[in-house]
């Protein structure tokens, strides 16, 4: 497990949260230059880009922490009754989970008895999701290979044990989660003056702050 923290330390943050197949990374103007390429145009009074992502037209900020990426905040433009929002909401907890690009942990969709106002205005719940893009698999075979001929050396990995194999397999698993863990996508329910609309986030969780500054 150890040497395939070191090797994910190394190697991890080439495998971050993607949106629009941008990695969600660098520089914030560097990141604004390129979701400007997929169509997204400056709103500069509210320091943000104005564009249409999944068909909804949306506002889209690029958070940072320090001098790097670490958020991809989307809100719908438009706003949206009660009746509208459980849809879009659940619309999305299908889309998502339906995506092999994505891992569901559970089950979010609201239910048609939900009184959605009063559950946020009385009793104070978040309507929320939350899913994790997949690692990529062949960095993740890369750095379990790596890993594995730093502990055990070339000759044996020539020829690997039952052993290794299995420990290749775990490795491999540990890997999965770690990273996936980091690469998560979700959205929220928000109100504004009695109407609602969808709050998103791609975070890649290797640049978030961590303390550091405590």
């Amino acid at each position: 497990m150890a040497f395939a923290m070191s090797v994910l330390a190394v190697h991890a943050q080439k495998d971050v949260t993607r949106f629009l197949g941008i990695p969600v990374d660098g520089g914030k103007y560097e990141m604004i230059r390129k979701l400007k390429a997929k169509g997204f145009v400056s709103d500069y009074d509210n320091d943000a880009l104005k564009g249409q992502f999944n068909g909804v037209s949306v506002t889209a900020r690029v958070v940072t922490n320090g001098e790097k990426v670490y958020r991809i905040y989307l809100s719908d433009d438009n706003h949206r009754d009660e009746a509208s929002i459980r849809i879009r909401f659940n619309n999305l907890c299908y889309q998502f989970k339906n995506n092999p690009k994505y891992i569901a942990l559970s089950d979010y969709e609201i239910p048609e008895d939900e009184d959605i106002s009063y559950g946020m205005r009385v009793e104070k719940k978040r309507y929320s999701a939350t899913f994790y893009q997949m690692a990529d698999t062949s960095l993740l075979r890369e750095q379990v290979r790596l890993a594995l001929l730093e502990k055990y050396g070339a000759e044996k990995m020539a020829d690997p044990t039952e052993d290794i194999s299995q420990e290749a397999i775990s490795m491999a698993f540990d890997l999965m989660m770690e990273t996936s863990g980091k690469k998560s996508v979700w959205f929220m329910i928000s109100e504004f003056r009695g109407e609602y609309y969808i709050s998103m986030f791609y975070d890649n969780g290797y640049n978030e702050a961590n303390g550091e500054d405590l």
